[in-house]
């Protein structure tokens, strides 16, 4: 059994990062990332915290935006079309959830798609439907599929099962397992909360990507011998024996599905890290795609 290190994989897309921005630097250019929190949410705030950081570690030029939750539609709006119009802002991610009286979608659609490095926007869906290579993909599942490429999984013509169908993670998912190439050419089928019998559906998966929100969901029940699993779940169960009171735990009960599996991914430090190190590899496209524009 194959254990995943997205902590590994995600070092060596930072690596492949550093490369390109030195090469840009000897151009005279900088990847610029602008991220915006709204609100005083403190898992937000980490995550808005964490990609800062790697930013600077990288050299980009980031440029880290709090408002406070009482910032009005209107407002954030003016701030997404001065970004838009910052030349020095290649990428711009507004981070979600905003609080209940901003309209999520509406400042998704306000961001220029060419700056959507969260691949949120219309457009970019429309371009990875459309196999467009110009687009920006969701970085969640653009992660879980570099980390199959990294490991060796064959996609072509084996049967992926996605169970959970947002447009964060199971509906891009579906998109780039289909798509013509490295990575894709998979039969797909899309499970969700209203699937009947799930786990007959599951047992056929070839590859599993679990992305449904809910701790150790998927069970040995759920999973063939030799499937591949990819939990993309992060959530926070109590644990009184920690510190902090919690630990982070899957969409997968790892102790009992892995002993199953050909090749699994952690949590913690499977899909988490790569989500941040997409976003980084978005971020440098969009540099550079924005010099032949």
């Amino acid at each position: 059994m194959q254990i995943i290190s997205g902590t590994a994989v995600a070092e060596k897309v930072l690596e492949e990062c550093r490369r390109e921005i030195a090469e840009l630097a000897a151009l005279g250019r900088k990847p610029g990332l602008a991220v915006v929190l709204v609100g005083d949410d403190p898992a937000s705030r980490a995550y808005v915290r964490s990609k800062d950081k790697k930013c600077r570690d990288l050299g980009l030029h980031s440029v880290k935006l709090e408002l406070p939750a009482t910032t009005t539609q209107e407002e954030l709006l003016a701030h997404v079309h001065a970004l838009n119009n910052d030349p020095a802002i290649h990428g711009i991610l507004v981070q979600s959830p905003p609080p209940k009286h901003i309209d999520e979608a509406a400042i998704v659609r306000a961001i220029d798609p060419a700056k959507d490095v969260d691949g949120f926007h219309p457009v970019n869906v429309a371009k990875l439907a459309l196999e467009d290579p110009t687009g920006f993909v969701p970085c969640t599942p653009l992660g879980c599929q570099r980390l199959l490429i990294e490991a060796g999984i064959e996609t072509s013509g084996a049967h992926a099962v996605v169970v959970g169908r947002s447009m964060i993670v199971g509906k891009p998912m579906a998109l780039l397992l289909m798509a013509k190439g490295k990575g894709g050419d998979a039969t797909v089928t899309v499970t969700h909360s209203r699937t009947r019998d799930l786990a007959a559906i599951t047992r056929t998966a070839d590859i599993i990507i679990a992305a449904i929100g809910r701790p150790h969901f998927i069970k040995a029940e759920h999973v063939k011998e030799g499937a591949v699993v990819i939990d993309v779940g992060i959530n926070r169960v109590d644990d009184p024996t920690t510190d902090k009171g919690y630990k982070l735990v899957g969409d997968v009960a790892y102790d009992e599905v892995a002993p199953k599996c050909r090749a699994i991914t952690p949590v913690p430090g499977g899909v988490g890290p790569m989500t941040i190190a997409m976003l980084m590899a978005n971020t440098i496209k969009a540099c550079k795609q924005a010099e032949r524009r």
